[in-house]
Formats: C-alpha cells, structure tokens, sequence
C-alpha cells in the first residue's frame, strides 16, 4: 500500500516583521482580534500536523504498474501457468472425430499433446513432472451407515495430499462406460483424464479405499523415465508363481502418452465392455491358479498381459517393491504407533525437524528427514511411514469385507489410519489426534515441545 504523504503548512510566526507602517496605525481592538485571529491559526495548524483527519472514504489501491518495477500478471495462477489464454488455433479438441470414451481410440496422441503445449507455453514448463490425481467411488449413496463418512474422509486424504504438493486432482462418481462397472471403471475415467489434462505428463489413479500415510513423501519420478506405467508388484510372482495378486492394480501412475493409450485400450477389451468377456475370465482362472472367481477383472487382465508378452510390455511397465507404492494395510495398521514414536524420536534430537513450518514448504522437510530414514527400511517391517495404505478387501461403501477378518478391524482400521495421516497434516496448524483411535478430539501443540515428551 502506498502511504499517504502529510503535507506540512508552513504559519508565518507573529513575530515577523511587517511589511509596512500602515499595519501599526490600525485600531486597538482591531490589532488584537487579528493577533488572537492568527494564534487561532497556529495552533490549528499543529494540531492537524499530529492528528491527521480520519480518512472514511474506501481505501483505493494504485494499479499494479505504480506499486511495482515488476508487476503481476493476474492472469497466472500461483504455479506460473495461464489460466485465461486458449489460443484460437486449432487443437485436437476441434477435431470431431476425437471422441473420449473407449470405443474410439485416440490416434498420434504424443503429437496432438505436443501441439497444444506448443500453443500454451506456460504450461509447457514442469510439463514432466505434472501429476493429476484420479479417484472415484460409486454413483449412488452408500448402503454401510458409516460408508458415506468414510468415503468423504478418504477423499480429504487425498486432497490433502495433492494441495501439499500441488497436484491437481479430479474425483469421479459415475459410470463413464455403462458396462465397465466396479474395479473396470477406473479405466474410462483415466483415458478421459488424459484427454482432458494434455498438460500433464503422469495421471494417479488411486482407489477410494487407499489413502495416503505419508503426507510428506514424493514420488520418485526420475526412477520411471525411462517406463510408462508404475504399479506395485514383484516379477518372481507374475512369472514363477504366476499369481493374479503379484501387483495391484488398485494403484497405478500412468503416463500421457500414445503407448498408454494403447494399453488402455487392449486392457479394456477384457472388461465387461468386450463380447468375450466370459472367455477371458475363463482364460484367467485356467493361467492362474489362485484366482478363485470368475469373472475377468482388471488386475488379472494386467498380469496377464505382463506374462504372455512380457517382451511388449515389461520394459514399459515399472513394477514398484521398494517402497510402500501402496501397501496392505493387514500388514500396517498394527505398526502407526511405533512409526510415530520413532518419528518423534528423530525430531527429539533435530531442532529443524520439530520446527513450525508454512504447509506449503513441506517437501523440504521431508528433504531433511531422510538423513535420518536411513536405517528404517522399506515395505514389510519398516518403521517408515508407508507412502499409501490400501483396504484390499474392506469395502468401505457396501460395508462388504474379507471373510478372512471381521468387518470392525476394517473400519477400525480405516480410523487409524486416517487419524495418522490427518496427525501429519493437522500439524501444521497446531494440533493432533492425541489417539488414533478417536477422531473427534484434538490436542494443541505446544511450541518447540521438550524433548522428553511428544505432542500425541
């Protein structure tokens, strides 16, 4: 704001000298008024020197031009991109014939991408490391009485996630593709995805019953360069055990680009939307043997895939283990409580860890703690925080579970989990779930908290 300049009136002083004799000749009374007259003066004029009169007029600002050398361009969004410029020049998005649904296959994908960068250069820098996070859940209300909370709650995990790192994120809760329903829907919305986010270089699919742990941790995306698709899997069990769980599909980081839309392409064709959607559910069972149902699912079209041409495929496709790409949660939940006690550990004895810090600026205090994770391992036993954990089996809308385990260590679980990732967010504003078990109450951070006790 610009400050606004007080002017100084400069009073002759009484005792000045006059100007002429013809002052002196003036009536007593007269004399004196005009003495008393210019007192009055004086005394004003101090008086609006060091009270100066209220301003209630609304207070308007001077154009950008005059309050900076450097002015900015209202236009841009805070991550340098122009959000009101779309160019009159023709882009794929007038061609009639690109369609978004699965029936029409998107063709010179990599070149129509490059040709509307090339006509939107804000967007063109950080174009490589640009994420779209995509979710979903289903159309219809929950029939679980806790399902629709629990939901809404995953879905805040994630938008957690994506404003700390500054992902965009599209949630979807409808059937793009009338016959791909349950876990072949996400396919639909990925292709239109792509299509509707050509700035973006990777689009994350992550199913609405996995939620970030690790609020902090970014993708390495260095790792898959050279790869167009992530997921997490191991090869000994896709091609020695030939297994359908030897990744999950529930989780995958998929690039932009023609060879993808390819996959998705062949993928889909073994979904609900193909005529030999029975057949290949057959083919399946016959290939793995602990696939125990019959139907052709998305996961097992994947791994299939991967088996009978691995020379197309497998060096495109990164199959993630060492870390917690997403992880069954069976095998976490147990473990949030030592993980937060070896994390306050750390930060007992690192100053700049326990520092209050702007949410924004989190990554560089995941940066810092890193030194201190060496030692905590990956996956399976690691007292690391795991980047996803996903309820594989619960099902959190129908309230339908794994017969393996009673539907309240589902639910149960889900809480904990999401209380402990909410703890690494609600830090930053000043509080905690003191325990992980109860989601309606928080306790207040005290500042710089001693070394001997936690906050939670």
């Amino acid at each position: 704001m610009v400050c606004p300049e007080f002017s100084h009136p400069q009073s002759s002083s009484p005792m000045a000298k006059p100007r002429n004799r013809s002052f002196w000749c003036l009536p007593d009374a007269f004399l004196v008024f005009g003495v008393a007259f210019l007192a009055l003066l004086l005394v004003a004029s101090f008086w609006s020197f060091f009270t100066p009169t209220p301003n209630f007029e609304p207070t308007v600002t001077d154009p950008p031009s005059k309050l900076s050398m450097n002015p900015v361009d209202c236009s841009e969004s805070g991550f340098g991109v122009n959000l009101k410029s779309d160019p009159k020049d023709p882009t794929f998005y007038d061609d009639p014939e690109m369609g978004y649904s699965l029936e029409k296959p998107v063709k010179d994908w990599d070149q129509k991408r490059a040709e509307w960068l090339k006509h939107h250069p804000s967007f063109a820098a950080g174009a490589r490391e640009r994420i779209v996070l995509v979710t979903g859940s289903q159309p219809k209300p929950c029939k679980n009485p806790i399902g629709d909370h629990l939901l809404l709650r995953f879905f805040k995990n994630k938008v957690d996630y994506c404003r700390i790192h500054g992902y965009d994120i599209f949630y979807n809760n409808l059937l793009l593709h009338p016959k791909m329903g349950s876990y072949w829907a996400k396919l639909p919305v990925v292709k239109a995805a792509m299509l509707a986010h050509p700035e973006a270089e990777w689009i994350w699919w992550v199913d609405s019953d996995a939620l970030f742990t690790d609020m902090e941790f970014k993708l390495p995306l260095e790792r898959y360069k050279n790869h167009n698709l992530v997921v997490h899997g191991w090869p000994k069990l896709i091609y020695e055990k030939k297994s359908w769980t030897s990744l999950n599909a529930g989780v995958f980081l998929i690039r932009n680009c023609q060879w993808s839309m390819d996959l998705i392409n062949t993928w889909s064709s073994m979904g609900p939307m193909s005529k030999d959607y029975e057949k290949w559910g057959q083919i399946q069972r016959l290939t793995f043997k602990d696939k125990l149902f019959p139907e052709s699912d998305d996961q097992s079209a994947l791994v299939y895939l991967l088996y009978t041409e691995k020379e197309k495929y497998y060096d495109h496709i990164y199959l993630e283990g060492e870390f917690y790409f997403e992880g069954y949660w069976v095998e976490i939940v147990g473990g949030y409580e030592n993980t937060t006690e070896r994390y306050l550990e750390i930060e007992r004895g690192a100053p700049k860890l326990r520092r209050r810090h702007a949410e924004k600026v989190s990554e560089q205090y995941a940066a810092f703690r890193e030194e201190f994770l060496k030692e905590a391992g990956n996956g399976k036993g690691s007292w690391r925080r795991p980047l996803i954990t996903h309820f594989t089996g619960c099902q959190p809308c129908s309230g339908d579970h794994n017969l393996m385990y009673a539907g309240e260590s589902c639910w149960n679980g889900m809480v904990k989990a999401l209380n402990f990732a909410d703890n690494q967010v609600l830090r930053k504003y000043g509080f905690v779930h003191s325990d992980l078990h109860d989601s309606s109450t928080v306790t207040e951070i005290p500042f710089d908290y001693p070394a001997d006790e936690g906050p939670w």
